[in-house]
């Protein structure tokens, strides 16, 4: 009987342990690409041996603890793994860029067209059709923007239909508008984000900045929550624009201790 008893009480003490845990938590993530093929990847706890694949805007959710090693991976895509830490683990959202793979052939046969390989001397030569799109077909807003998934949504859930507009009235109670509005929010600067990454790459970042390439997710999300990141990058400047991303890595490497 008390053996019975001894063995309840050590297992409550170890739940309620695990339930205080403050390094244990479902971590919410995003993959982007330049491509925006984000769907189906899998994202993999390689520690807990759980996992997860994407939704069709890359979005994931997945428990981890702190030092557990996540692998992100898909055919497409060159594989990618994360050591979690307490900063992710901290992150309203945790923003993971991928790698395309790129295929690279051994030897390129140009012989069947009669090309040189030298580019400046076949586009001379090389007889080629004009590319129809809507543009050279002289469309009508051929140059507008086409809107995101989030936009269309938002758009669809503050708009009504015929007699009277029930759907902003619903959305509004359920707080669906609330929360699109929020989404594109987020995604507009989410993608202000990425264009900055997109201007210096992974190897810069980590030589002059000192960030290791494991963290630049997490660095970039440190720059992003700054009030003045969205007025420096919408500037156009790339030096300053790196002028800013050097002095938040001053701050990002004392925070973390990487000194």
């Amino acid at each position: 009987m008390q053996s019975k008893l001894l063995f309840i009480i050590v297992v409550c003490i170890a739940s309620l342990a695990e339930a205080q845990n403050p390094f244990s938590k479902e971590i919410n993530g995003v993959v982007v690409s330049k491509n925006k093929d984000v769907a189906a990847i899998h994202v993999q706890n390689i520690s807990t041996k759980k996992a997860t694949i994407t939704d069709l805007n890359g979005y994931f959710t997945i428990n981890a603890n702190v030092n557990d090693t996540l692998v992100i991976s898909a055919v497409q895509f060159k594989t990618k793994q994360l050591v979690v830490n307490t900063n992710m683990l901290q992150s309203s959202l945790l923003k993971i860029p991928l790698e395309e793979t790129l295929t690279e052939l051994d030897e390129v046969v140009v012989m069947p067209y009669n090309l040189s390989g030298d580019i400046s001397k076949d586009v001379s030569t090389l007889k080629t059709k004009q590319v129809v799109t809507a543009s050279t077909l002289g469309l009508p807003n051929a140059h507008v923007k086409p809107i995101s998934k989030a936009e269309r949504e938002l758009f669809e859930a503050t708009s009504g239909g015929m007699g009277i507009p029930l759907n902003p009235i619903i959305n509004g109670i359920t707080g669906r508008t609330k929360m699109l509005k929020n989404r594109v929010k987020r995604n507009k600067k989410y993608e202000r984000t990425q264009r900055v990454r997109a201007f210096y790459a992974d190897s810069l970042i980590v030589s002059d900045l000192k960030i290791p390439e494991i963290k630049i997710s997490d660095f970039m999300y440190f720059c992003e929550v700054d009030t003045a990141f969205s007025s420096v990058v919408d500037t156009h400047d790339h030096l300053k624009i790196w002028e800013f991303l050097n002095k938040k890595s001053v701050i990002y490497r004392k925070n973390n201790n990487l000194d």
